[in-house]
């Protein structure tokens, strides 16, 4: 056993645990986060995706000792009791069924819109393939993306941040 600080949703976790222990037991079994979900334990489905500085990885096969970064669950995109665009637009757009995979497809779209704003279709289909769906709401999923990445342009354009696209012509 090792003493492991991680730095989760803003706060600083010190955990005592074996140096392989996969990052998602420590999330859901040590620090009670139930936002990532176990789903096939070989980073094939994507329902266990948190975000480390920036990135969406796979929880059930990335040691948590190995992690160092800020990593973000589903319970730390909400800020001061407000959802995050992506968490709204799933509910706008009524996007889960059966809900177990809805973690890693947040998850993923967060981490997704946050490297490009505003992406295509064919971008988001790429950017979310790893996450599956049992139900087959990929394109309530897409349509979803689409909605987060406009409400984001319009916040930002609200409070007065200019428009990349229009950033590039002036």
């Amino acid at each position: 056993m090792s003493l492991v600080t991680l730095r989760v949703n803003g706060q600083s976790h010190e955990v005592d645990i074996e140096p392989g222990t996969p990052l998602l037991y420590v999330l859901r079994n040590d620090l009670n986060l139930s936002g990532p979900r176990f789903g096939c334990g070989l980073a094939q489905c994507g329902a266990c995706t948190v975000i480390v500085d920036g990135v969406a990885i796979r929880s059930c096969v990335t040691p948590a000792a190995s992690v160092s970064g800020e990593i973000t669950t589903l319970e730390g995109l909400s800020r001061d009791g407000q959802l995050d665009p992506v968490q709204q637009a799933w509910i706008a757009e009524q996007v889960p069924q059966c809900g177990y995979c809805q973690n890693g497809q947040i998850m993923t779209a967060r981490a997704l819109l946050d490297s490009n704003p505003n992406p295509t279709d064919a971008e988001i289909r790429e950017g979310m393939q790893g996450v599956l769906c049992r139900c087959m709401t990929y394109y309530r999923i897409q349509k979803a993306i689409k909605r987060a990445s406009r409400e984001t342009a319009a916040a930002s354009f609200r409070d007065g941040d200019t428009p990349a696209s229009e950033g590039a012509k002036a």
